[in-house]
């Protein structure tokens, strides 16, 4: 698979394994490709990979691959394993959204990390931020109130609310790092 088309490829694949199961966290996902898509400007040639990894980061929820409960793994496997996906596209999944926390609460960090590299920070960054803006129906929101909404509907006490609310400065600091390099981008003179 070549570098361009990778959103092509990526979205009927992630359409088809979260639209009839889970609609809800396929309006998300999708809702996250359009806020990948903004951030063109500071991506350059990796802005349709950026996107492709905005469809898929939520694939593992999918009932037929979720097998460790821990859906950045169950997603970065099947891409790898099954959809034989470009590798920097798995490595985003696998990394998204600040998951090594996640997986360091579930007791899988090791595995996590030693299956898949982290790609540069600056895409981390870009993934968590569009992840973290987009609500779970796909509409435009900021990381407090993600970071709120996803605690609540977990609740505070739980794995997912714990770690959420442990991965919140770190989720605010990759959208602050996004936001100044878009900021800089438009500073630019044309």
């Amino acid at each position: 698979m070549s570098a361009t088309g990778l959103t092509e490829w990526a979205h009927p694949l992630a359409e088809s394994l979260l639209a009839e199961p889970l609609p809800r966290r396929w309006r998300h996902s999708e809702g996250v490709a359009e806020r990948a898509r903004t951030l063109a400007p500071i991506l350059g040639e990796d802005a349709d990979l950026l996107e492709a990894a905005a469809l898929l980061h939520d694939i593992g929820y999918a009932p037929d691959l979720a097998k460790t409960g821990f859906h950045p793994l169950d997603g970065a496997r099947y891409l790898r394993d099954v959809a034989r996906a470009d590798e920097r596209i798995v490595h985003l999944v696998a990394h998204h959204s600040c998951s090594w926390m996640e997986a360091e609460a579930r007791g899988m960090r090791a595995e996590l990390e030693a299956e898949f590299p982290r790609e540069p920070a600056s895409l981390n960054d870009a993934l968590c931020y569009c992840d973290m803006n987009t609500t779970p129906d796909g509409t435009p929101t900021n990381p407090v109130d993600r970071v709120n909404e996803i605690a609540g509907r977990y609740g505070p006490d739980s794995l997912i609310g714990t770690f959420i609310r442990r991965a919140e400065p770190e989720i605010l600091a990759s959208t602050a790092r996004v936001l100044d390099r878009l900021a800089a981008v438009e500073r630019q003179p044309i």
